[in-house]
């Protein structure tokens, strides 16, 4: 398959600048892949369409404040960082602007959020063939404390309050994007969620800018997805196995947790899993074969991108497209404070 067939119209003012209030009040396309079916509700009412007994996985990463503003120590020029994966204490990939000079060995200082010089310093060690930056940063630890969180490109508002975000149930450091689908959750929701007798789990996996990263080729098979650090607890596998022994529908919320669950799947050689770690780096396309998931709740994802495959992959193209279609028609908010579809 190509590129091009993951490619729908969108208009600009679709795009959604803001978080929607209270979280759960977003729209929410209902995806019937058996009836091929589509229909709307709010967010709030997603219990209505849950089973006792159905599993909910949750990614539990929380964004980390990885946009870091600073200067070159030789020549005082301004640049920007943003933290894309932590390769061990005190060393990061990152991507650097303005890039082209910032050749290995460059010395570097990190400002505060009031342009102060920080006690964070830094050096480029590497230029790597993607041109992502590896470096090596002093006191890590002030990341939190003098950092931004990083929104994605297509977001051009500031947000009043970074916590919207975050996940309600956020607790796992090192993402640098959120796990979006999560983001419609709040504590209520969750409590008649768990009421209905539908079990919530949690997994991790910390989202690499690999989500907002063009494919550069128009053959998909080309294609190589950046690896994403994943953790699988034992309860959340015993979870996994015990539904699906008795024939219970198993539901990712996000497209994270789901190539985290499918990826584990395929490491582990299949059931039953087990508690685990390591990278993922599986890139699900339509015509790949499912062996965890019964469901998934996903926002509205970017034209042309490996997150739009993933849904393809689950729901099949053509009423994937169908369903876009129909959002922009019905002017659904779309990306990462945008709505939200239940396929099912």
């Amino acid at each position: 398959m190509r590129v091009s067939d993951f490619d729908y119209y969108l208009p600009e003012e679709l795009i959604a600048q803001t978080p929607i209030e209270p979280r759960d009040h977003s729209k929410l396309m209902l995806v019937n892949r058996d009836l091929g079916t589509l229909s709307h509700d709010r967010f709030f009412n997603l219990p209505k369409y849950l089973r006792q007994g159905d599993v909910l996985v949750f990614n539990d990463s929380r964004v980390i404040s990885a946009r870091l503003f600073g200067t070159r120590n030789d020549t005082g020029s301004k640049i920007e960082l943003l933290l894309l994966s932590r390769m061990r204490k005190g060393v990061w990939r990152a991507l650097v602007k303005p890039g082209r000079r910032m050749r290995a060995n460059v010395l570097f200082t990190v400002h505060d959020r009031n342009g102060n010089m920080s006690d964070m310093t830094g050096r480029v060690i590497e230029v790597e063939e993607s041109g992502s930056r590896i470096i090596e940063i002093t006191n890590e630890f002030l990341i939190e404390d003098i950092g931004n969180v990083p929104l994605p490109p297509y977001i051009h508002e500031k947000v009043s309050d970074p916590e919207r975000y975050q996940t309600i149930y956020a607790r796992s450091e090192g993402s640098v994007a959120a796990p979006t689908a999560g983001l419609h959750f709040t504590e209520d929701l969750m409590l008649k969620i768990r009421a209905k007798g539908v079990l919530t789990t949690f997994v991790t996996l910390h989202v690499g800018w690999d989500s907002f990263r063009p494919l550069k080729s128009e053959n998909i098979v080309d294609h190589e997805m950046h690896s994403e650090y994943w953790y699988m607890p034992n309860e959340t596998s015993s979870i996994i196995n015990r539904a699906k022994q008795e024939g219970r529908r198993v539901i990712s919320v996000g497209t994270t947790a789901a190539r985290l669950l499918e990826n584990a799947f395929e490491e582990q050689n299949g059931y039953p899993i087990s508690e685990g770690s390591g990278w993922a780096d599986i890139f699900i396309t339509p015509g790949y074969e499912f062996k965890v998931l019964d469901g998934l709740i996903t926002n509205f994802h970017l034209p042309k991108s490996t997150l739009l495959m993933l849904t393809s992959a689950i729901a099949g193209r053509e009423l994937i497209l169908r369903a876009y279609r129909e959002a922009v028609n019905s002017e659904y908010r779309f990306y990462s404070f945008g709505d939200v579809m239940l396929i099912s």
